[in-house]
């Protein structure tokens, strides 16, 4: 099993959604002592967000002149590079928390490099179709306030329901939320919540292996 561990919170180790990200990595390679690991952290090494260079690279158009420099082929290379991680995996956990009300700008500029025409999705004449829907997704989801259930939770959750959309847009229907909710209300709250959801990591990393 190859498992492809991102994580993108910049709150090193404070990090709610890093400290369940390896929790759920470690339960994997337990329950699979033959799994490979990829760890990619987009904080340390952040993909620099599409500039029109960039998007022209990936979805290049008649007439569009690209730079020939070393800078922008190293910048090629990264996005060949983490769209192979993606593709190879077997098992993606994604540490995704929740920033005003999204997630951080390094994983949106991590989809942006793996989002990909002919590579992770293709148009047909019957719409859009996914082409890497051969792999499990696990969302590590760590939010400050409380949302999941409540009125608010459509408006205000552009985090979980945005990765559900892109990712199914890249044909990955099998995706799993593994979620800590108000560890910001507190220090009693955030205890109980990082400890229910690392009972529920090790339940999960459980079921994933014995799919594999």
């Amino acid at each position: 099993m190859k498992v492809l561990h991102i994580d993108s919170s910049s709150t090193g180790t404070a990090s709610v959604s890093r400290e369940l990200t390896a929790a759920v990595v470690k339960a994997l390679r337990q329950n699979d002592p033959r799994s490979t690991v990829k760890h990619r952290d987009l904080v340390a090494h952040p993909p620099a967000h599409l500039d029109g260079a960039l998007l022209q690279s990936l979805r290049p158009q008649p007439g569009a002149v690209v730079p020939d420099d070393e800078g922008f082929r190293k910048e090629v290379a990264y996005t060949d590079e983490l769209l192979a991680e993606f593709l190879a995996a077997d098992v993606v956990v994604i540490g995704a928390p929740m920033y005003n009300f999204s997630i951080p700008s390094q994983l949106k500029a991590w989809v942006d490099r793996v989002a990909q025409a002919g590579k992770t999705f293709r148009y047909t004449a019957n719409g859009p179709e996914g082409l890497a829907g051969d792999k499990k997704v696990v969302i590590v989801s760590s939010r400050g306030g409380k949302y999941a259930g409540t009125p608010v939770e459509s408006l205000l959750d552009h985090q979980e329901s945005y990765l559900r959309a892109v990712l199914g847009f890249f044909g990955v229907t099998d995706v799993s939320v593994l979620r800590a909710e108000g560890v910001a209300l507190g220090g009693e709250a955030r205890e109980a919540a990082v400890n229910q959801a690392l009972e529920q990591a090790g339940l999960m990393a459980e079921e994933l292996a014995a799919a594999a």
